[in-house]
């Protein structure tokens, strides 16, 4: 299988999983939202709506793929994408902490661009 084929589908099936698990705690009036974009290969997980009369709007998860690495723009799960991904056999090298600073990265064990 192609690698970015297979990396769609696999980010793919991990924010499936997280929004399946999150969505057994429905918030009334707040909606939560899986984009997939494969053209563009980006992938969103966020929530959207009302909450005691005010606006709720937030990304939980954002996801790029591109130069055939993962760029993981936003990330507010408890385990982290990340973790996700690896467990799934990405390579470290494959996966970008997109939301470090450029001059952080090169302190983590993932890729720096």
């Amino acid at each position: 299988m192609d690698k970015l084929i297979h990396y769609q589908n696999l980010i793919k099936q991990i924010l499936t999983e997280y929004q399946k698990i999150s969505a057994q705690v429905p918030v009334v009036d707040v909606d939560e939202v899986l984009m997939f974009d494969d053209e563009r290969s980006q992938y969103l997980w966020f929530n959207i709506g009302w909450k005691q009369g005010k606006r709720v709007k937030g990304i939980s998860v954002y996801i790029r793929i591109k130069n055939e690495k993962i760029y993981i723009e936003e990330d507010w799960t408890e385990e982290g994408i990340a973790t996700e991904l690896m467990e799934l056999g990405v390579q470290k090298s494959d996966i970008v902490l997109a939301f470090q600073p450029p001059d952080v990265r090169k302190y983590t064990e993932f890729a720096t661009v």
